[in-house]
């Protein structure tokens, strides 16, 4: 968050190939001049498939649907 929704835009080819992305700092996110609906738009340009996780390392915030997601991903890996 405090580093600006237009991540996307300076750093394409990093969000053309992932499979997810992890927006962290949410918790502050009022404080910083950071556009939440903008950074998902240009994600979106990007890599429209990508799975967007809003997060907070500090309370914890969006971490349970992480872990979920790669739960999930390591079953699929190891075709479980």
């Amino acid at each position: 968050v405090p580093e600006g929704h237009d991540k996307p835009l300076k750093y394409p080819l990093m969000f053309q190939v992932c499979d997810a992305v992890l927006i962290n700092k949410i918790d502050v996110a009022p404080y910083f001049d950071f556009d939440f609906e903008k950074c998902t738009e240009y994600i979106r340009m990007r890599n429209p498939k990508a799975v967007i996780f809003p997060i907070s390392a500090k309370t914890g915030e969006g971490i349970e649907a992480v872990a979920d997601w790669l739960k999930e991903e390591v079953k699929n890996w190891k075709g479980i």
